[in-house]
């Protein structure tokens, strides 16, 4: 995608080049050389990852209120448990977002939602990375078996908690994983009490 004036369709920028440095088991690096508008070329790092998929999954509790399903998992990067929405890459060929979504909920929390519906696809961090999130909202939670799949995933926690006390983890900076603090605060605001 380049990007365009407002005037025009003449792009501003353009990539012209681009150097594989790293290809591993979820990223590749690159060395990617762009040119802006006044000609000059200038080079950027660029993380080229799979996307990925996370849902909100919700339900009322037998006080009437919504509670939400969060999984604590070990992140490697940070070196700690993360609480987290369900969440996975799209490394299924051809599966549809929903179906990954669903995927994602069985595997790490041991449900299935009644309805799906999206919420956003956003860029995390489009300074460094191509990398884009989609979240969902599901509604209505029927358990089944769990299908854990790595070491990560074998020893998480699952939690069952009212959303509102979950929105709470976001604000006093307990959850601070993105997709997990984007989907919390969007579902809540669609979600009527």
């Amino acid at each position: 995608m380049t990007a365009t004036s407002d005037s025009s369709n003449e792009p501003l920028f353009r990539k012209v080049d681009e150097h594989e440095i790293h290809r591993g088991y979820m990223v590749r690096l690159t060395d990617s050389t762009f040119e802006g508008p006044d000609g000059n070329q200038f080079h950027r790092d660029v993380v080229h990852t799979p996307n990925a998929v996370g849902i909100v999954p919700v339900d009322r509790g037998a006080d009437g209120r919504w509670e939400v399903v969060l999984v604590g998992q070990y992140r490697a990067p940070l070196e700690r448990d993360v609480i987290e929405i369900p969440a996975g890459i799209c490394d299924v060929d051809g599966e549809a977002t929903e179906a990954t979504a669903q995927r994602e909920l069985r595997e790490e929390a041991g449900f299935l939602a009644r309805v799906i519906k999206p919420l956003v696809d956003y860029h995390p961090a489009p300074g460094f990375t191509t990398h884009r999130t989609a979240v969902m909202l599901g509604v209505g939670l029927d358990p089944v078996d769990r299908a854990a799949d790595g070491v990560e995933e074998e020893h998480m926690t699952i939690r069952r908690i009212a959303l509102d006390d979950a929105i709470a983890l976001v604000h006093d900076g307990t959850i601070t994983d993105g997709k997990t603090v984007v989907g919390l605060l969007l579902a809540r605001a669609q979600l009527q009490d």
